[in-house]
């Protein structure tokens, strides 16, 4: 890992420490050493960095197995749970990494883990000692504690979300009307990552209108079906529902639904606007659906169970991204390590009735085609993208994208010039953006299979942007190890993708001259005229938004203000509340 990424990037994962490689040898080869870089673009896996401060009860030792002291235990509680545990798990039982749990870690010994943890491997393990990142005594206080039990965060069940659960303006208090004077069709929602705080940016003056608290982190923001009610969650899985109608915008209800969490969703079937609100936790593994307009917690559904290929019992399956069906009043909801796309049927919330669909492992995140009926997800460790037909609410196909690691986003869905309607995704661990062909009635020869591959900047994207009304493909590459690229944009003509890209230097165009100024995830004005970017900043640098002219590519605004600290995602009112990417 380099040093100077900010926090989401130090909790990057470990993969492959225990690889069938890695088992023939005490240690790695030198050459292996040298090949080894943990870049993030390589080792990006989300980090369960709240859990590092859950108070846990220390396992007790067994003979024959290092003695940590409470202090030792919790500073190797705090590096595991942070830098490790995103991939390992939370038990230590495997995730997109190997299981270390202690029948494991006791037979591989002391030494062993040592020199793994400080020399990493070439299949993903980062080297944490000799990268500088851990000194010799953490590495040393990290092959102990992995000698010993691992702890268990507390459960969070209906008494404990009840307990946080807080309606601060009743409904029948709030506005009849929109009170303000602000087109919330083109206002965005902005995480202010490190300060546990969203702006609210108008679209046309673009002045921030209001800067709320919120959870630590926000994930994401996601909008009621009719425009009014924002909701964000974040890592600390407290949910705000922030009421646009209100002089000025502000939370009206919270509550947290567990201890890590990502993701959020509202129901939109048509007759079901603003009904129910749906949250997903990494732990504990659940999810838990709520009243739309007070977050009231009605139901927790536990995600544990079998993986779908081995049929092996997973203990902390993470909830991934959620999306509301247009077809059916149903959730769609990703299970990650074990693989299941939950089809959850609101219509009736005490019988609870879900379409179990059988996918692939390492589900992430994902979106719509460009007619809302096929919902594509990224199971990323596996390189493969599931499609779901959440009209018939079964599994349409499996696609192996031809990149490493797939990180979409929600993608973008172009149309080609050849193959039609297709829907697109870059990759963390390479230069890939892969086309995937959506149509199976107009060109049924391309449906569901890479029709096309284009070469970006580089591995370490995060997110693909285009829009109905742009000609535009923009590929960002924020965890690319090159400051240069990290700091630009791809940008393809889709009427002329052969051509390559246009790099838009937008961490130049910002006028911050400190930082690496990484810059991530394009989002579109309503009318597709503008697309903005965030140049993320480390918390005590300064940060901004970069907005750009879509059809000539210039320069059009620079947003600096001290309260935009580590702006990441950027969320339009209107094209997200209609899945239009």
């Amino acid at each position: 890992m380099r040093r100077g990424i900010v926090q989401v990037v130090a909790g990057l994962a470990v993969v492959g420490l225990l690889s069938g490689t890695a088992l023939a040898q005490t240690q790695p080869k030198p050459e292996d050493i040298k090949k080894h870089e943990t870049s993030p673009g390589g080792q990006y896996e989300p980090s369960l960095d709240v859990l590092q401060q859950e108070k846990t009860t220390t396992p007790g030792t067994k003979p024959g197995v290092p003695t940590l002291t409470k202090a030792e235990f919790e500073a190797a509680k705090q590096i595991y749970f942070q830098r490790c545990a995103g991939c390992h798990g939370v038990l230590r039982k495997g995730a997109t990494g190997k299981p270390l749990t202690t029948d494991i870690t006791k037979k591989l010994g002391y030494d062993y883990l040592k020199a793994f943890i400080t020399y990493g491997s070439p299949a993903g393990m980062p080297n944490w000692g000799t990268s500088g990142d851990l000194t010799e005594e953490q590495i040393d206080l990290m092959a102990r504690y992995l000698l010993n039990e691992p702890p268990q965060p507390p459960e969070f069940g209906m008494k404990e979300m009840q307990a946080t659960w807080k309606v601060l303006v009743p409904v029948d208090k709030r506005p009849k009307k929109q009170m303000n004077d602000l087109d919330l069709d083109n206002l965005f929602s902005v995480t202010l990552r490190d300060s546990g705080e969203v702006a609210l940016i108008d679209g046309h003056s673009k002045k921030i209108v209001q800067v709320l608290k919120t959870g630590y982190a926000v994930h994401i923001s996601r909008l009621s079906a009719s425009g009014r009610y924002l909701y964000t969650i974040g890592r600390d899985a407290k949910i705000n529902l922030i009421d646009l109608w209100m002089d000025p915008p502000q939370t009206v209800a919270e509550v947290k639904i567990g201890i890590e969490a990502r993701s959020v969703e509202t129901s939109k079937m048509k007759g079901w606007e603003d009904k129910y609100a749906i949250a997903g936790a990494y732990w504990p593994p659940q999810y838990v659906i709520m009243e739309g307009d007070t977050l009231k917690p009605l139901k927790i559904v536990s995600t544990r169970g079998m993986t779908y290929d081995t049929q092996e019992y997973h203990p902390e399956p993470r909830v991934a991204s959620i999306v509301a069906s247009h077809y059916r009043p149903e959730f769609v909801v990703n299970v990650k390590e074990t693989g299941h796309i939950l089809m959850v049927n609101y219509e009736d919330i005490k019988n609870l009735t879900v379409t179990d669909i059988e996918a692939e492992r390492f589900l992430h995140d994902g979106g719509f085609d460009s007619t809302g009926r096929y919902f594509l997800v990224a199971a990323n460790a596996r390189n493969r993208v599931a499609v779901v037909d959440t009209k018939e609410d079964k599994l349409v196909a499996l696609i192996d994208t031809q990149g490493i690691k797939p990180h979409p986003g929600r993608g973008a869905n172009i149309k080609h010039p050849k193959y039609g309607p297709v829907w697109v995704t870059s990759h963390l661990g390479d230069e890939t953006i892969s086309l995937i062909g959506t149509d199976p009635e107009g060109h049924p020869e391309y449906a569901w299979k890479v029709v096309e591959t284009l070469e970006g900047q580089g591995g370490g994207s995060l997110f693909v942007k285009t829009h109905p009304n742009s000609t535009n493909l923009w590929v960002d590459t924020p965890l690319n190890p090159e400051a240069e690229i990290a700091s630009s944009v791809a940008v393809f003509d889709v009427n002329n993708l052969e051509a390559g890209y246009e790099v838009i230097p937008i961490g130049e165009w910002s006028g911050i001259g400190e930082g690496v100024r990484r810059v991530v995830q394009g989002e579109y004005n309503k009318d597709g005229t503008e697309i903005w970017f965030s140049v993320w900043n480390a918390k005590e640098q300064e940060s901004a938004i970069v907005v750009v002219d879509d059809k000539t590519r210039k320069l059009k605004y620079v947003i600096r203000d001290k309260r935009l600290i580590t702006p990441t995602g950027k969320f339009n009112v209107y094209n997200t509340r209609n899945d239009i990417y």
